[in-house]
């Protein structure tokens, strides 16, 4: 008997950078106008962040999360209260740095009818001068990194030696960056969304855009596109599309964090990148079907369920 082969799988462990953030998510029939009033119908306090809900998405979907990132001070009953609702989803904390007398990022979030989210945030200055732990200490046990392109000042150099030592580091790309960015080179998968792409690559399309940057590094590069789905380069630098699945969207806050965490995930378990896009895709979808950011992302079951229900209908439109 293979013993070996007999025993449980331990699940890949993702190191997660970023600045958690706690939301108060307001749902409202449409934005007010300036100077304007307006009732919600709906009020909930959550924690969010592009960090944090890719977290929770990793955990939800079998993985290892660990956090990674700076806080405010210990305190504060913003910080008390994420730490909670982290310790509930089983996300790893003990890399978190807190910054004594600063102020945990805080956003307040109205979602209109269509699912659609309007933030404002706001990130206390000093948070970005954050010191992360070293290098082995991080990167002891990590099968990958999940980060965002805002936090390139503080974790590019651990991206870099993570990359030195065969770790992908995938890396969620919100806002335009820089052709001379550190990132560009210290991730091994780039995933934009589209208008950042553009902005980016000063191209205006999406395709176009990503064969731009591709000649600056070797990273996959994929942009998001929300009910257009996502489109990719392959080895051969050919533009490909993955297309998203078609559901009645009631809130997308969080969807793009949670396919993110279900990306990274699908690449430390060895998924082709066509699957892994699909996967992170499906992820996303169920996501958006419901309200509570990333806490309403969905179990593994839920996704391999509606993955199997997308072949199917393949196949029978195959046969017709």
């Amino acid at each position: 008997m293979n013993f070996q082969a007999a025993a449980p799988k331990i699940p890949p462990r993702i190191l997660c950078i970023g600045m958690p953030v706690r939301d108060l998510t307001f749902r409202v029939e449409g934005l007010p106008a300036r100077g304007s009033k307006e009732n919600a119908s709906h009020f909930e306090e959550i924690c969010g962040g592009n960090a944090l809900n890719g977290a929770i998405g990793i955990v939800r979907l079998g993985g290892r999360a660990s956090i990674c990132g700076p806080m405010g001070d210990a305190r504060e009953t913003t910080s008390k209260y994420i730490f909670e609702k982290m310790a509930e989803e089983g996300i790893e904390t003990k890399h978190i740095v807190h910054m004594p007398g600063l102020v945990t990022p805080i956003s307040n979030i109205m979602i209109d009818p269509s699912g659609e989210r309007t933030i404002v945030t706001f990130r206390d200055p000093e948070l970005w001068k954050v010191h992360l732990p070293d290098a082995d200490t991080l990167l002891r046990d990590c099968d990958a990194i999940l980060t965002e392109s805002r936090c390139a000042a503080f974790c590019t150099d651990l991206c870099a030696e993570a990359r030195r030592r065969g770790i992908p580091v995938i890396v969620d790309v919100d806002r335009a960056m820089s052709l001379r960015e550190g990132l560009l080179t210290a991730s091994s998968h780039l995933v934009f969304s589209s208008e950042p792409l553009q902005e980016t690559a000063g191209v205006a399309d999406d395709g176009e855009a990503l064969k731009k940057i591709a000649k600056l590094t070797p990273s996959f590069l994929a942009g998001t596109r929300g009910a257009q789905g996502t489109i990719w380069l392959d080895e051969h630098h050919n533009p490909q599309q993955t297309p998203a699945f078609p559901v009645h969207t009631v809130d997308t806050l969080g969807a793009g964090d949670v396919f993110h965490g279900a990306f990274a995930l699908a690449i430390t378990e060895k998924q082709d990148l066509r699957r892994a896009l699909r996967f992170a895709s499906a992820a996303a979808a169920l996501k958006c079907t419901r309200f509570g950011g990333a806490f309403a992302a969905p179990q593994r079951a839920e996704v391999e369920a509606l993955l199997s229900q997308g072949l199917a209908a393949i196949q029978a439109q195959t046969r017709q």
